[in-house]
């Protein structure tokens, strides 16, 4: 088939075959991102041209993109961005891509954050602390990362987004805070390093092993963030975790040895636990 006579069609027919050798799950969703990212068109303006002949550059940077996903290149690395509480993120190699189960960390605290202070840690590409800033009315908000190239990407969501109310920093967890909090927010690495290679290639080849190694049981992160969070938080603080599914107890486990009371587990839309808060009386 001469590629400078591909129609949109056959586009979409070409690269959900070749995703779908490449055993892509959602092979027909990608491609359908993919095709938009390079011509630009909705899938109603798609159904008015599918017949029509694409331009050979669309078709040139169409075949490669595909390429790269059949690669099992994550697709938000591939458009690099990431929509996330109803703000579209940059997203790249450097960070963890959001998924939707954190935006359900994110509701939680914008419960109880107006005229709070809130610390992010583990920031990562800033969705966070951004999505906070802009949904909520925090009195302050910082997000801390160890990774500089995170915190760059981070930085430029805040420019791109318009939080300018946010601070960024780079700290290994608490290294470079000396002041107090109403809230801390954070979703650590949780993963257990034996688990990481059985992941799916898209995240185990691609996203970066800093922002998944939780260490051997998983629970590393959140047993130094527990421990030393209290001298970090104000009177009535509160801690909210994201959680890996089987995490649930133990987590609370360690915010329990560690001082913090009123302990509650939240399941996400799947029903299976995923986030952990609780408060800090000081």
């Amino acid at each position: 088939m001469d590629a400078e006579k591909l129609s949109y069609r056959e586009l979409i027919k070409t690269g959900t075959d070749k995703l779908k050798e490449a055993n892509i799950e959602e092979a027909e969703t990608d491609t359908w991102y993919l095709l938009e990212a390079v011509s630009g068109l909705s899938r109603a303006e798609y159904f008015l041209r599918s017949e029509y002949e694409a331009d050979i550059d669309e078709v040139e940077e169409f075949l490669r993109l595909i390429e790269r996903r059949s690669k099992r290149i994550p697709l938000s690395y591939i458009l690099g961005n990431r929509d996330f509480m109803g703000f579209t993120f940059k997203v790249n190699e450097d960070v963890l891509i959001p998924e939707q189960e954190t935006e359900l960390l994110v509701e939680e605290v914008l419960k109880c954050c107006d005229d709070k202070s809130v610390l992010d840690l583990c920031t990562g590409s800033g969705c966070i602390a951004i999505s906070i800033s802009l949904l909520g009315k925090p009195s302050k908000i910082v997000g801390l990362d160890i990774s500089k190239r995170a915190l760059e990407v981070a930085k430029e969501n805040a420019l791109l987004l318009k939080a300018s109310a946010v601070d960024f920093l780079q700290s290994d967890l608490f290294d470079k805070i000396n002041e107090k909090f109403d809230i801390i927010v954070s979703n650590p690495p949780y993963i257990e390093t034996d688990v990481i290679e059985k992941l799916q290639p898209e995240v185990r080849d691609y996203i970066p092993r800093l922002a998944l190694d939780g260490d051997k049981d998983g629970l590393k992160f959140y047993r130094k963030i527990s421990e030393s969070a209290p001298k970090y938080l104000n009177k009535n603080a509160v801690i909210f975790y994201e959680i890996g599914y089987n995490q649930g107890g133990e987590v609370s486990d360690i915010l329990y040895g560690n001082g913090f009371t009123d302990i509650r587990i939240i399941k996400d839309y799947s029903g299976l636990d995923r986030i952990v808060m609780a408060n800090f009386k000081g």
